[in-house]
């Protein structure tokens, strides 16, 4: 990526945005006097109950500082050591996490599904389950499903798809796991409530994700079956994500749920990723490698196009090498906070630079 984007033209991910001003000023309103450490304090206890009322739900839920955290210690309570965790090729959990899941669940297997936009099928499930039954003792036993939602490659479950999921999973009494760092992008675009796309529709255990979408450094936890949380709060301590002055953390999230901030920022995120999508796609030469659900656009162009967008200061990754000949695949990823001034300027200069000729 060109590090010398012209700040708002940096399109590399939606984690180059400022925090929201709300949550800014959240932060710095909790900065008085002294109160209970360690999450024993009243800011705490507003996440839990702001998160009861969203998911419609009995719940209990944990503030952490990382999406990795997030994941790694929910699957680390539903993994034993010996067990394995089916889960999308492309995950974030298999991908980026530098072995985080199997460092917290002290050594389970992630058994990487293909999928062609991150979306685990539940016709899939049957195969990696029958091959580990035949093999039995010698072969690490699936304890677990954890999908994305929305994926690495921005597409998003439907309802149906996640009820399917839900219902193979139940079936074989594997608990579901959703990690949720764009959950919000995912809401907005189905247009469902929190309680459709997780617990009704049979996940056990959400990573929530506020930091990718206006939070500093903030997300949670959810059980949405208590029972599975046993041991989590020892297990946070243990893996350093305990933290002592909570209410910097708690603010955060309470701030991101008030008047509904979570949705607007997620609703604007969106929508100058389909203003995005539209405008490159009408671009001769350019297309787009997936249809755009949330704030991810994955666009094919021709190589010369995407090294002289990145000589002109626009910042975003060279993605994929999936296509043939001089194409490449970019991605491309908004936030609640990306100027859709910059977003012309990028349609613009991939128009200009598609309108030249050869050499």
């Amino acid at each position: 990526m060109a590090d010398g984007t012209k700040g708002a033209w940096n399109f590399g991910s939606d984690n180059v945005a400022p925090i929201s001003p709300e949550i800014m000023a959240a932060i710095a309103a909790a900065n008085s006097g002294n109160v209970g450490s360690y999450g024993a304090d009243a800011l705490t206890a507003q996440v839990t109950a702001k998160l009861r009322d969203i998911f419609e739900t009995d719940l209990v839920a944990f503030p952490v500082a990382t999406g990795t955290a997030a994941n790694a210690l929910a699957l680390s309570v539903l993994v034993p050591p010996y067990g394995a965790v089916l889960c999308a090729e492309d995950a974030h959990i298999s991908t980026d996490e530098c072995g985080a899941p199997e460092f917290f669940t002290g050594g389970a297997k992630l058994v990487c599904l293909p999928t062609p936009d991150g979306r685990i099928a539940a016709a899939q499930i049957a195969e990696p389950l029958a091959h580990a039954a035949a093999l039995g003792v010698h072969f690490m036993q699936p304890a677990a499903i954890s999908i994305t939602q929305s994926t690495e490659w921005g597409a998003v479950y439907s309802r149906d798809e996640l009820s399917a999921l839900g219902a193979a999973a139940a079936a074989h009494r594997l608990p579901l796991h959703m990690d949720g760092a764009r959950f919000a992008n995912a809401l907005v675009h189905l247009g469902c409530s929190p309680a459709e796309m997780t617990w009704k529709a049979g996940v056990k255990v959400l990573s929530f994700g506020a930091t990718k979408n206006g939070a500093m450094a903030a997300e949670a936890v959810v059980f949405f079956d208590p029972a599975l949380a046993r041991g989590f709060e020892q297990r946070r301590k243990r893996g350093a994500h305990l933290w002592s002055k909570m209410r910097y953390m708690s603010a955060q999230l309470v701030a991101y749920l008030e008047q509904d901030l979570w949705l607007r920022n997620a609703r604007a995120a969106n929508g100058l990723a389909t203003r995005l999508a539209e405008g490159l796609s009408a671009i001769p030469g350019v297309s787009l490698l997936h249809p755009v659900q949330a704030n991810e656009l994955f666009v094919i162009m021709p190589e010369g196009m995407v090294a002289a967008l990145l000589a002109e200061g626009f910042g975003f990754y060279r993605w994929s090498s999936r296509v043939e000949g001089d194409n490449t695949v970019i991605r491309l990823v908004t936030s609640y906070a990306s100027d859709p001034h910059a977003a012309e300027a990028l349609i613009a200069a991939a128009a200009r630079l598609g309108n030249q000729p050869p050499g």
